[in-house]
């Protein structure tokens, strides 16, 4: 038996130290490695930069070497015919003039590179805060979980006192009735908060790429970081919402890469209605040819030239493109000035909700203390025979919500403290790699 306790004692020990310690830090650095969208937006941006190279390769000249072996007999009667010849040549073509095409392209290829590192940027921010969101959503659950334990431990407490007392003749079986319900509640409302931990664990790991059955140890405190945001005082001056979104309009990589790719759309156009201009095209040549490999190099043909090619007419396919790309431009703008509106309403409802956050979290605070001062005075009342039970279970329910509300208030003004600072472009990632 001695033996049996100790193994069950072992196995909970190295079950508890194989636990991993996971921390915000530690899950962010994760995210930005493991975030699949993010690794996309990388990948993208290798194809951008080879496009950019492509782009400057258009102002060079080409360069193209040839060489050919041919053999001919002729053959007729009373006569016979039988030639080969061999030559090389190595010739070089440039682009002098394409109706600026060149020069679009290549800002086009440079405006989509820019913005792709902008995405970039932009993804690491919202993998950060969605990593912040869903850690402190487990750092929401335990403190939520302990509330519930302290709960069933002050109900088992009470029913035993109740249940002394009813024995004593002082309170009707009744109220033993109405306390073991309570005991239930507590009971049922503390197995309810383990699995919405559990579900919280889980969708960390799965957003983190990790194995949604392993075990890790999470902060259960507010670290320096967390106290420091609930210590800090906002401006709600109407003046200070004015400079938070000239703030986002100048960080927001998401609106700055739109502003690209816009010009880049315009690129577009300058490239559609080149089709309307001569080009001109330069050219150099050098050859040589002979009937046997010994007389190669014996004869020499140099060539230079110039193509000036003018379109006259397309057949609407030249209108058809300008079009085209009018149209696309013109729509992005539209989708790149919503955006814009998109960004203020944004900067306002989550300037507005940290403002409303930050008076509720002082409220609940103030409402925990009075709730517990009550929850006392019930009690005691109750048990100087002054009091009902009713009362002290309304007393409590009320005390357990208040604390309830004040963790449920302190998480909400911390998110939305981090959901700002994404709205205005100014998440910190860079600490994170």
């Amino acid at each position: 038996m001695k033996f049996f306790f100790f193994s069950i004692l072992l196995l909970l020990n190295i079950n508890i130290y194989s636990q991993s310690q996971l921390t915000l830090n530690e899950a962010i650095k994760i995210a930005l490695q493991k975030n699949s969208g993010l690794l996309s937006n990388e990948n993208n941006l290798l194809k951008s930069e080879s496009n950019l190279t492509a782009a400057y390769g258009n102002f060079l000249p080409n360069l193209n070497a040839s060489g050919s072996w041919s053999w001919n007999k002729n053959k007729g009667e009373g006569y016979e015919a039988d030639s080969r010849s061999w030559s090389v040549g190595i010739n070089s073509s440039i682009v002098l003039f394409d109706g600026l095409s060149n020069f679009a392209n290549l800002s086009r290829s440079q405006n989509n590179y820019e913005a792709v590192k902008l995405a970039i940027e932009q993804k690491k921010q919202e993998v950060v805060f969605q990593t912040i969101n869903l850690y402190y959503a487990i750092v929401e659950s335990e403190q939520l979980l302990k509330v519930r334990e302290e709960d069933v431990k002050q109900q088992q407490k009470n029913l035993e006192t109740i249940e002394e007392r009813n024995r004593l003749g002082s309170v009707t079986k009744a109220d033993v009735y109405q306390q073991q319900v309570q005991l239930g509640n507590a009971e049922l409302q503390l197995i309810q908060q383990k699995n919405v931990l559990e579900t919280s664990k889980s969708n960390l790991l799965f957003y983190l790429g990790l194995d949604v059955l392993e075990n890790y140890q999470y902060s259960d405190n507010f670290s320096e970081r967390e106290i420091k945001i609930l210590d800090t005082d906002i401006n709600t001056d109407y003046d200070r919402l004015s400079e938070l979104v000239k703030q986002a309009l100048n960080n927001r990589r998401d609106y700055l890469a739109q502003k690209l790719t816009l010009d880049a759309y315009y690129d577009n156009l300058t490239i559609a209605r080149s089709g309307h201009l001569p080009s001109l095209t330069g050219r150099l040549g050098y050859g040589t040819d002979a009937n046997v490999p010994e007389d190669l190099f014996k004869n020499h043909l140099f060539s230079a030239g110039l193509t000036l090619s003018i379109p006259l007419f397309s057949g609407f396919s030249t209108h058809n493109l300008i079009q085209s790309a009018e149209v696309d431009a013109m729509n992005y703008e539209l989708q790149v000035r919503d955006s814009e509106r998109m960004i203020k309403q944004e900067i306002q409802k989550s300037f507005l909700d940290l403002e409303a956050s930050k008076k509720g979290l002082l409220v609940t605070q103030k409402n925990v203390s009075a709730a517990e001062e009550n929850l006392k005075i019930e009690q005691e009342k109750y048990n100087l025979g002054a009091g009902k039970l009713l009362d002290v279970l309304i007393a409590n329910t009320s005390y357990q919500n208040a604390k309830t509300n004040y963790i449920n208030s302190q998480f909400n003004y911390i998110k939305l403290s981090e959901e700002l600072k994404y709205n205005l472009g100014t998440l910190d990632y860079k600490s994170y790699e």
